[in-house]
């Protein structure tokens, strides 16, 4: 598997920007019944993470939003094709790490989870902050990563 690629908005190509919002409608639209906006305006400024297998072909995205005094994780996505072989566990890893020597003045790394998912974030150190809630009709927690940058 690649390494992972990390661009601005500004830097990603046209096939780039293709390839994100294929992958993240695929997944969070169709696979996961949610009609919703999935296409914001948090893409203009994000940092952009992106994976692809030896074919060329997207497997892995997340993108990161500076909030002053954290970072926010969000639209983590593995494609169906490259679950089940560490793809997600990698591209977490890296999206904490990415986040850290991006935003180096961020005190915490947040994400809103699935709910399903929590043990898997916890596995990194996220703890949960919320109870779960319903987004876009699917069960989330908020959990948030204390980081030391020092």
């Amino acid at each position: 598997m690649k390494t992972m690629i990390q661009k601005s908005f500004a830097e990603l190509s046209s096939r780039e920007l293709f390839q994100i919002y294929q992958l993240r409608v695929a997944v969070f639209v169709v696979e996961q019944d949610c009609a919703y906006q999935e296409v914001d305006d948090l893409d203009l400024t994000a940092q952009h993470l992106l994976r692809y297998d030896d074919a060329g072909n997207l497997i892995a995205y997340a993108r990161l939003m500076d909030e002053g005094q954290q970072v926010r994780i969000g639209r983590v996505v593995v494609a169906q094709s490259a679950r089940e072989n560490g793809a997600g566990r990698d591209l977490v890893a890296t999206a904490i790490r990415a986040a850290q020597t991006t935003y180096p003045e961020a005190k915490q790394i947040v994400i809103q989870a699935q709910a399903y998912l929590q043990n898997f974030y916890a596995s990194f150190g996220f703890k949960p902050v919320s109870e779960i809630y319903l987004e876009t009709g699917i069960p989330h927690l908020d959990m948030i990563l204390t980081v030391n940058n020092n």
